[in-house]
C-alpha cells in the first residue's frame, strides 16, 4: 500500500491515507478531523529499498 498525503480546504489539517494505487481513484476522502470532502492531495515524497546485487 502506499501512503497519500492530503489537506483538507475547510479546517486546514494535513493527513495521510494508505491506499493501493487501485484504490486511489475510486476512493472518497474525508476529512477525520470535521468529515469534508473538500480535500486536495499533496506532492509528497517516497523512498524505495531495494536489495543491491553484485
Amino acid at each position: 500500500m502506499s501512503q497519500y498525503v492530503y489537506h483538507c480546504q475547510d479546517c486546514n489539517l494535513e493527513f495521510t491515507r494508505h491506499l493501493h494505487i487501485s484504490d486511489l481513484e475510486k476512493a472518497e476522502v474525508k476529512c477525520p478531523q470535521c468529515g469534508s470532502k473538500r480535500v486536495g492531495q499533496l506532492v509528497s515524497s517516497f523512498s524505495a529499498v531495494t536489495s543491491k546485487k553484485s
